[in-house]
């Protein structure tokens, strides 16, 4: 491809929030091809990464990584710079210089690779002015399991890998405390110990039920993680998590993908606020709500 045939100084730079998701629920069906087949209900969060692309004059790829422990991620196993690259190489544009702001701890099930790997695809997307809805869609499957839905996020029921996204409509806010064990938990071994107990099954109809109704305290009583056990014994730092949550006496306590992170969800804001304040443990903590795409 010859560099910089597409440059042009109309835009020079686009920036974007990509934000953090939380697995409402999360069931494990079955094992297809050799992957985990899910079924989960998610929502983003009002925690993102803040993604800046500029062009470059040839067709080569940099990133900076700031803030979260990201700047010990290999460029080669950057999920960000393989977005990047995919797309110049699909629409033949530019290059780019990637920078990434994290605010999304790494290792918590929060999506944060795939949420910087949607937001390069939105932000090239934005700084080129093509629209390729089917495209980005690709190029999201061949970068991480849930980039296909960080690239819009909002409320969705999740199926297969996680690359089948079913967007939901509602308006409901949620009120999280999250906490964040340190040192994380890998997906791999997560799986692993989760095969050995052959629990596979559930659904998250019940959830979507309530969310459609808008019924809060339904939505709660039906959020569960098939991951949570399995996790539980990978990192005691889950389990401590869940009791200290479940000391503020909220209205449900889950796991977020296969952990660490794990979540309380309470009435409203000031009752999320109250119990960060009173929060004496040795985990990160952060008060979070359901951020609704416009």
């Amino acid at each position: 491809m010859p560099p910089a045939l597409c440059y042009n100084k109309l835009m020079e730079s686009a920036r974007v929030k990509s934000f953090a998701k939380l697995n409402l629920t999360l069931c494990v069906t079955g094992v297809k091809g050799g992957y985990h087949m899910l079924d989960s209900l998610v929502t983003s969060v009002d925690l993102y990464d803040a993604i800046t692309v500029k062009k470059r004059k040839d067709n080569l790829v940099s990133v900076t990584m700031r803030g979260c422990g990201s700047e010990s991620i290999p460029f080669e196993e950057n999920n960000a710079v393989k977005a990047a690259e995919l797309f110049i190489e699909k629409y033949g544009v530019c290059g780019a210089d990637i920078t990434v702001y994290k605010n999304i701890p790494m290792g918590a099930g929060l999506g944060g690779s795939s949420a910087d790997s949607a937001g390069v695809i939105n932000a090239l997307l934005k700084l080129h002015k093509i629209c390729d809805p089917v495209g980005m869609k690709l190029i999201a499957d061949l970068t991480g399991s849930d980039t296909r839905y960080m690239l819009g996020g909002g409320y969705a029921r999740l199926y297969g890998r996680g690359n089948e996204v079913e967007s939901l409509e509602s308006g409901l806010k949620l009120n999280f405390l999250l906490l964040v064990p340190n040192g994380g938990v890998s997906s791999g071994k997560c799986f692993e110990k989760f095969d050995l107990s052959g629990g596979f099954g559930g659904s998250s109809d019940g959830a979507c039920a309530a969310l459609s109704a808008g019924d809060k305290l339904a939505l709660c009583r039906s959020m569960n993680n098939s991951l949570a056990p399995a996790a539980r014994q990978l990192s005691e730092d889950i389990g401590v998590a869940f009791d200290e949550l479940l000391s503020f006496g909220p209205l449900a306590v889950n796991m977020t993908g296969s952990g660490s992170g794990v979540y309380a969800v309470f009435k409203n804001a000031e009752y999320c606020a109250y119990a960060k304040s009173r929060y004496r443990g040795k985990f990160k903590a952060y008060c979070l709500k359901t951020y609704l795409p416009k």
